[in-house]
């Protein structure tokens, strides 16, 4: 029974996690370079504490230009935004 319990509390707080997000997939020789994409990125405003590559993503962990908490993922060859998750 107790197992049953963890296991429900587990997947409902899954659910509320942020998931990864499905980048178009490139070969590695087409990705941005990590430290270009850093530097437009922070010329964009962004403040990056962490910034990692998920999956097919690049990643980062900061402020946006307004100061408010992101986590977004970008592609690799276009920098586009793929997911994103604000503060409010």
């Amino acid at each position: 029974m107790r197992k049953l319990v963890v296991s429900t509390l587990l997947l409902a707080l899954s659910g509320t996690a942020f998931a990864s997000a499905k980048c178009a997939k490139h070969p590695k020789e087409e990705w941005m370079k990590e430290s270009d994409a850093k530097a437009k990125l922070e010329a964009e405003g962004y403040k990056i504490k962490k910034f990692k590559v998920d999956g097919n993503c690049y990643e980062i962990y900061g402020h946006n230009k307004e100061g408010k908490k992101v986590e977004i993922y970008f592609d690799t060859k276009t920098l586009d935004v793929v997911k994103s998750e604000i503060e409010k």
